[in-house]
């Protein structure tokens, strides 16, 4: 017998609320969630797996549209999973991309809060705080 769960439990595990879970399912990204007696939906172990999924793409910043392709992909069948990795390769490569992108801003940023404590340091003026309450580790300029 499946194991299932109520909406509740998904919503909980992934941090969504329960209109998020709808709008997933609205949106495709999800199998049609299967219904109990009652009336009442229930999420198979395998909806709960793509959807664990979905989220980690969607917090990466795949877009929707290419969420349902790759959910659409996914219900289609094994015989899809080369497709399937040509879209992961892909929303990886592009991920690494916005990764240096933000590693560029944050040594920008360093940078200026090295020069600001500098500044404040041959003015006689109080020593910056710390970030997040310790001293910052600080990369050197390439």
């Amino acid at each position: 017998m499946s194991e299932y769960y109520t909406p509740g439990e998904v919503s909980a595990r992934f941090g969504v609320s329960l209109d998020t879970l709808r709008y997933y399912e609205r949106a495709g990204l999800l199998t049609e969630v299967e219904r109990a007696t009652t009336g009442h939906r229930r999420y198979r172990a395998s909806d709960v797996e793509l959807l664990d999924l979905v989220r980690c793409l969607r917090d990466t910043d795949m877009p929707i549209a290419r969420l349902r392709e790759f959910a659409e992909l996914v219900r289609e069948g094994d015989h899809t999973i080369p497709r399937r990795l040509d879209v992961l390769h892909a929303h990886a490569d592009r991920l690494a991309r916005r990764i240096e992108e933000l590693r560029e801003r944050e040594r920008a940023i360093l940078h200026k809060i090295d020069y600001y404590r500098s500044v404040l340091a041959e003015n006689g003026g109080p020593s910056a705080a710390p970030v997040n309450g310790e001293e910052p580790v600080m990369e050197e300029a390439k």
